[in-house]
């Protein structure tokens, strides 16, 4: 009688564990399409002064670094967003908060909360995670590509029982 009913409470413990796991590539597009769009306002913010604008004032053009670094704000978090060249594009975008937090922020203080540096460094991790998990569900990449790597990733999932 034990042995049912372990079985059943193991049953009942995969059932939330499957229906997470059916949701996940879903959720990472979720993911990727808010952190894109955060990103792109952020480097329209700088470039055009909308949005709220930069309280520095807009770079000039070809400026380094802010010019730049809103370029890849803007047109990184757009690819990101679309799902359009994803890998790439967040590994750049992740790069250039990395860049941003080391040479800008983390002068000033050793923690993110004491530098000002709290976006860069959330940013950074975001778009790296986005990097090596790929566009989840609704990206533009599925278009150009024969390979669905959500299928890829559904056949290696383990659930812990």
């Amino acid at each position: 009688m034990s042995t049912s009913r372990n079985r059943a409470s193991a049953r009942t413990a995969r059932r939330p564990a499957g229906a997470l796991n059916r949701s996940r590539e879903h959720a990472l597009a979720m993911f990727r399409i808010v952190t894109g769009l955060l990103f792109a306002c952020h480097g329209a913010a700088t470039l055009f002064d909308v949005l709220g604008g930069p309280h520095s004032g807009v770079p000039e053009l070809g400026a380094w670094p802010s010019w730049w670094a809103a370029a890849i704000q803007l047109v990184g978090g757009g690819l990101v967003l679309l799902g359009a060249w994803t890998r790439g594009s967040a590994f750049l975008c992740s790069g250039s908060m990395a860049y941003a937090y080391f040479t800008v922020h983390q002068p000033e203080a050793l923690f993110p909360i004491e530098n000002g540096g709290e976006s860069a460094a959330m940013f950074c991790w975001a778009f790296l995670l986005i990097a090596l998990l790929g566009p989840g569900k609704w990206a533009v990449d599925a278009l150009f590509t024969d390979r669905d790597d959500t299928e890829e990733r559904d056949e290696r999932d383990v659930v812990a029982v």
